[in-house]
């Protein structure tokens, strides 16, 4: 065993500077194309890594405004799940040393905005929530760009979002 090893070790010191670089190319002929070949295997998965129908980029088919109308809420269930949400609030910011909100005067305040037309509530969309979605829509457009579709209007899409957020039609 140990005399095959001498004889390749006698090998490579008998071997010109030549013949040296002419094995380095053919073993880099030979591992070059099989390289290439598993990278290319690999940039196939990589191109279909984080799509899905689960995905963030993935535009299915929007919900038909008509299809199943939403069941009616239970005003009691309703009214115990906006209290549940602002005692965690109030605690959150009780914990962080700011001043505690009223959640009795925050949940009437709330559930009497609940009562309003649609109409009235997107009166109440503050700037900041407009804002923030139409950045939102800028950036879908550029990504819609980059992907060879056709841009949405801007305005239209950021009032189609806030309706459907608010939940008018």
């Amino acid at each position: 065993m140990w005399g095959a090893t001498l004889g390749f070790v006698d090998l490579a010191l008998a071997m010109t500077a030549t013949q040296k670089g002419a094995v380095l190319l053919g073993i880099s002929a030979i591992a070059a194309p099989i390289a290439g070949y598993l990278f290319h295997r690999s940039a196939q998965a990589w191109q279909s890594f984080g799509k899905g129908p689960l995905s963030i980029e993935a535009e299915g088919m929007p919900p038909s405004r008509g299809a199943a109308a939403a069941a009616p809420l239970d005003p009691a269930v309703q009214a115990a799940e906006v209290r549940q949400m602002l005692e965690a609030k109030a605690e959150r910011l009780k914990r962080h040393g700011k001043p505690p909100i009223d959640v009795e005067a925050e949940a009437a305040r709330l559930l009497a905005a609940e009562g309003t037309p649609a109409r009235d509530r997107g009166a109440e969309i503050d700037a900041e929530l407009r804002a923030e979605v139409r950045q939102l829509v800028v950036s879908r457009n550029e990504r819609r760009m980059r992907r060879g579709q056709e841009p949405l209007d801007v305005e239209t899409e950021t009032d189609r979002q806030l309706a459907d957020f608010v939940g008018s039609d």
